[in-house]
C-alpha cells in the first residue's frame, strides 16, 4: 500500500482477534516508527505511551472502559500520555547536540512559550498525542493491523490503575491488533464545500 491508500484504508476497528499475538519487538517496532517520525512542537516529544501488557491490568482497564471488548481483545494496548513538564525537563536533553546558537535561540524561546501557562501546555500535550497516536496507527496499517482509538472511558479511573504520574495527562488509549469483522461503510463526512473556506470565515 502506498501513503494514501494506508490513509484511506485505517478505520476504527471495534472487534479484534484475541488469539492473535503480537511479540514484544513488533510492539516496539511499531512504537519506535511513531517515536522516532511523528513531530511535534520544538521537537519536546511530549507524548508518553504505556503499553500494557499485564492481562489482569487489561481487564482493571476494560472494566473502566465500560466493558468495551478491543482493550483486552487487541494485540496490543496503549494508555497514550502526555507530559506537562518535558518543555521544562527536556528541552536541553533534546536540544544537546545542535548548534550553539541553535540552543541560545531555542531554550529560552520555549522557556518562554510555555513558563506559567498550564493551558497551553495541555494543549501542547493533546496535539503531539494526537499526531503521535495517528502516527502509530498508520504505522500499524501498513504493516497489516488494524486499530481504535479510545477516548470511551474513565479517565481518572485508568490514571489510579496505571499509578499516572501527576505531571502526566492521560490523551486516548489505542488498540491495534487483528480485526475480525469488516467496519461499517463511511457516513456523515460533510462535503469540502462545507468545511473548507478561505482567507477568513
Amino acid at each position: 500500500m502506498n501513503a494514501i491508500e494506508v490513509i484511506q484504508q485505517r478505520r476504527a476497528t471495534k472487534q479484534f482477534d484475541a488469539s492473535h499475538v503480537m511479540t514484544f519487538d513488533e510492539k516496539k517496532e511499531l512504537l519506535n516508527i511513531a517515536l522516532q517520525n511523528a513531530p511535534s512542537a520544538f521537537n519536546l516529544q511530549h507524548w508518553r505511551p504505556l503499553l500494557i501488557e499485564d492481562r489482569a491490568q487489561r481487564e482493571k482497564i476494560r472494566e473502566a472502559a465500560w466493558g468495551q471488548t478491543q482493550v483486552t481483545d487487541a494485540s496490543m494496548l496503549v494508555v497514550l500520555c502526555g507530559d506537562l513538564s518535558s518543555w521544562e525537563t527536556q528541552v536541553k536533553n533534546i536540544w544537546a547536540d545542535a548548534a550553539e546558537p541553535v540552543q541560545q535561540y531555542i531554550v529560552p524561546a520555549v522557556d518562554s512559550y510555555y513558563r506559567g501557562k498550564p493551558q497551553t501546555q495541555r494543549d501542547e500535550i493533546m496535539r503531539s498525542a494526537g499526531i503521535f497516536a495517528q502516527t502509530l496507527m498508520l504505522a500499524a496499517k501498513a504493516q497489516g493491523y488494524d486499530s481504535c482509538p479510545m477516548d470511551g472511558f474513565d479517565f481518572d479511573a485508568v490514571g489510579k490503575i496505571i499509578n499516572k504520574p501527576e505531571q502526566y495527562e492521560i490523551c486516548l488509549m489505542i488498540a491495534i491488533g487483528k480485526g475480525t469483522s469488516q467496519p461499517y461503510p463511511r457516513i456523515g463526512k460533510l462535503p469540502f464545500e462545507h468545511i473548507v473556506k478561505s482567507d477568513r470565515f
